[in-house]
């Protein structure tokens, strides 16, 4: 048996097919007994309404933005920064009545086709690397882009605070009479591998807020020397104790993490071993997390949720000028 349809509907009513549509979309101009009986008449036929996708190619609007995270889709929901830059998107589709689709990307083959596929207005990729792929699709399909935290790219606005800034001036303060300062860093590529490195170089780092934030450190010490740098899979307090024990092996008087995550498990490690903070390890991260305070910690206080917003404004459709997002060195007792 075929699917009942507006017409079918329409011929059993005695109405036009444009009444029928009436009672769906205007119901206001349709008098009360004539939408009783449409609809009356569309439950008995099993008839459900006009076709949200096709409504939505006709009018070349779906009402939603999508948010290409390169990552597992539970990342959204388990890492505080993410939790805070979706809020932040999630309030201007509140206030626009725009919807949100999360599109997870993972390096798989049907990424490309996942984000090309998607019925969205508008997209928001979060800080992927240089060469994803998904950078040619979004930007090819003539609908506004927001990348945030980068990489710049052609037909995209980048949302994102000075990460080379940040880092240098974070560093000025957290390895201030340091001899042995020591580095917890974000990923370096997709491949994720946690591992121990020395000074590495930065041009070999696929992510650019990873990239930066070593260039900003760099710019600070001058001469990297011996450096060492812990690299984790992911920001997770629990997940980097590992790294953070690796790095702690080398001896530091003074570790920067990028993020607040990363530096709590750094004091966690401190704290399993004895060592005073700041007396004898210095600890600063990045975000200002809502604990940030709490344990004390030197952080580069930025907005995530006002960065998601700019990214959901400019997915949908705003053309106001992009500026870079405000940040601060908050100083506290985790460092001398």
């Amino acid at each position: 048996m075929s699917r009942p349809t507006m017409a079918d509907v329409a011929r059993r009513c005695g109405v036009s097919a444009m009444t029928v549509s009436y009672c769906y979309n205007q119901p206001d101009r349709v008098a009360p007994d004539t939408l009783r009986r449409v609809r009356e008449v569309a439950a008995e036929l099993g008839y459900r309404g006009p076709d949200p996708t096709a409504r939505s190619l006709r009018r070349r609007h779906n009402g939603a933005i999508g948010v290409v995270l390169g990552e597992h889709l539970a990342y959204a929901f388990e890492d505080p920064q993410a939790r805070r830059f979706l809020a932040g998107v999630a309030e201007v589709c509140r206030e626009r009545g725009s919807g949100l689709n999360l599109i997870p990307t993972t390096g798989a083959a049907d990424d490309v086709e996942r984000v090309r596929s998607a019925s969205v207005d508008g997209y928001i990729v979060w800080t992927t690397v240089d060469d994803d792929p998904v950078l040619d699709v979004v930007s090819g399909l003539g609908k506004p882009v927001a990348i945030h935290g980068g990489p710049a790219f052609a037909g995209a606005r980048v949302v994102s605070i000075d990460n080379r800034a940040s880092a240098r001036e974070l560093a000025a303060r957290t390895f201030a009479g340091a001899r042995r300062p020591a580095l917890l860093s974000f990923p370096f590529d997709r491949d994720r591998r946690p591992r121990l490195e020395t000074a590495p170089s930065p041009e070999t780092i696929a992510f650019p807020v990873t990239r930066e934030r070593l260039l900003g450190i760099y710019d600070h010490l001058g001469d990297p020397g011996g450096l060492p740098v812990a690299v984790v899979a992911r920001n997770d307090r629990d997940e980097a104790a590992k790294q953070a024990d690796a790095l702690l092996d080398t001896e530091p008087d003074a570790v920067i993490a990028m993020s607040d995550q990363l530096a709590f498990a750094v004091l966690d490690a401190a704290r399993r071993r004895g060592l005073r903070v700041p007396e004898d390890l210095a600890v600063a991260g990045w975000d200002d997390d809502p604990d940030a305070g709490r344990a004390g910690l030197t952080t580069v206080a930025q907005s995530l949720f006002d960065q998601g917003r700019d990214c959901a404004l400019i997915a949908l459709g705003s053309r106001e000028p992009g500026r870079t997002a405000e940040w601060t060195t908050t100083v506290r007792t985790s460092t001398r």
